[in-house]
């Protein structure tokens, strides 16, 4: 279904015998706009649904809709690929992940929206006062060019997720001493400090049977110290061992570098072989279902829920639920800061790989839908709407809202949101991602559930990503 638009009859004759009776004066009445808009169902979505239903009043004095389809992150790719590639043209409005970028542009879908912000230079001056990461992630296509296809609707970065409850008991702070000869950290400010070695340590210590002591009581269920994403599904692994990469001074294949980058030596360097052995390393001190390929976003988060986790690195986007005591058995117990670093030149690296989406228009949207559908994002992206999605659990890349002190006391989770904003790199926008993604996610699964070791894995991706990019023009 694209935007529809209608006028009632008894609207439009009244409109003609206002006419006649005025001899020819013209009065415009107000139209109604249907924007269609396909999204991934989660807190970051909902809660804009629930801001236009509440509050949004188009300028046009149109009678504007949101038809929103949500649909189950899962689903989502393959459901909005079916839906362009079958020509129904049912979206005009879509929250796309970045990486899609290249292929929908590419296969004519996405429209380019340079047009518009150089006719409103206002609207390009917000656009342009976002975050330089998230605009390039979520605007830009080739890979940081500047020409823009995006509008940032939700920016999301990985987070550690703490219960200080146990991290900040006084046993268990004096035995974790006596252990490693290092301080448990409890604080945000010492999340913020911490090493993949320090999550390591916490890992390895908080180990601990059904029945044997947590925090001064016998534990419910088995406990475990941490976890983080190592799913087969979608990117999920890939978001997660990027990071691991980065830090390690290794590299994915860089698009901007086309068509003198190579996959080959640099994708299987031994830095990354490192960096995926460490992230291996790690799954020992995890719930066990991590070793089965199936520690999605989504798992990670409900074992940390059900407080069977002491940390857990997720998605800003996922944090709403913890903080709700209908969802969250930890809900009145958390602590957060940064996703933990790797100590280079003594500095704490923190390469991460940003999340998040952008809003995107379709190219068969019309000339008044987009005027429409612009309307909404300029509203979207005004300080008061994009403190009060920040209040109600949402991100903001406008530096003038993150940048305002009362920014870090809506969520106890925006302390660590700004200070990430710098260390936010992205996966490739080319029109093969899908299929370089897919290649890769089977691959690491295998290294995950210990079918295959840390440099066959990456041999074997790199040959992959050689062979593709070359047949498609973008490696010499």
């Amino acid at each position: 279904m694209t935007v529809v638009t209608k006028m009632k009859g008894f609207a439009a004759a009244a409109g003609l015998a206002a006419t006649l009776l005025t001899g020819g004066a013209s009065y415009a009445l107000a139209e109604e706009v249907t924007l269609t808009m396909a999204v991934p169902d989660w807190p970051p979505t909902r809660i804009m649904k629930k801001f236009f239903d509440e509050q949004y009043k188009p300028p046009s004095g149109n009678k504007v809709k949101l038809d929103v389809d949500f649909i189950p992150w899962p689903d989502f790719y393959t459901r909005v690929n079916a839906s362009l590639t079958s020509g129904e043209q049912k979206y005009n409005f879509i929250v796309s992940d970045s990486q899609w970028l290249g292929a929908f542009v590419e296969g004519g879908y996405y429209r380019k929206i340079n047009d518009l912000l150089d006719a409103d230079p206002d609207f390009k001056k917000t656009l342009m006062s976002v975050h330089p990461a998230p605009l390039a992630a979520y605007s830009t296509y080739p890979y940081k060019s500047e020409n823009y296809y995006g509008f940032p609707q939700f920016p999301d970065v990985l987070v550690t997720f703490g219960r200080k409850d146990i991290l900040c008991n006084e046993e268990e702070q004096k035995n974790f001493q006596a252990k490693y000869g290092k301080k448990l950290p409890c604080t945000g400010e010492e999340i913020d400090a911490m090493t993949w070695d320090d999550f390591k340590n916490v890992g390895e210590f908080f180990r601990r049977k059904k029945g044997e002591m947590l925090a001064g009581a016998p534990a419910e269920d088995d406990f475990y110290g941490i976890a983080f994403q190592a799913g087969k599904g979608y990117d999920f692994s890939s978001m997660q061992i990027n990071g691991f990469i980065w830090q390690m001074g290794g590299n994915i294949w860089d698009e901007t570098q086309a068509p003198a980058g190579q996959a080959e030596g640099v994708v299987n360097s031994p830095q990354a072989v490192a960096a995926l052995e460490k992230y291996l390393s790690l799954l020992e001190y995890m719930p066990p279902v991590a070793k089965t390929g199936t520690m999605d976003i989504f798992k990670s988060d409900e074992l940390f829920r059900e407080g069977k986790v002491a940390m857990n690195i997720d998605w800003i986007g996922l944090g709403e639920a913890s903080l709700d005591p209908k969802s969250s058995k930890v809900s009145d117990k958390l602590v957060f800061g940064q996703m933990p670093g790797t100590m280079v030149d003594g500095k704490n690296v923190k390469w991460s790989n940003i999340g998040g989406q952008p809003f995107v228009l379709t190219t068969w949207t019309t000339p008044e839908q987009t005027k429409e559908a612009v309307d909404f994002v300029k509203w979207w992206l005004s300080d008061d709407i994009q403190h009060q999605f920040a209040a109600s659990g949402g991100q903001s890349a406008v530096k003038s809202v993150y940048e305002d002190p009362k920014y870090v006391t809506y969520r106890p989770w925006n302390r660590a949101w700004a200070p990430q904003l710098d260390w936010q790199k992205d996966v490739w926008h080319v029109p093969q991602f899908f299929e370089l993604l897919t290649q890769q996610q089977d691959q690491f699964d295998l290294a995950i559930t210990g079918k295959q070791d840390a440099k066959t894995t990456l041999d074997n991706i790199a040959k992959f990503q050689q062979d593709l990019l070359k047949n498609a023009g973008l490696i010499q």
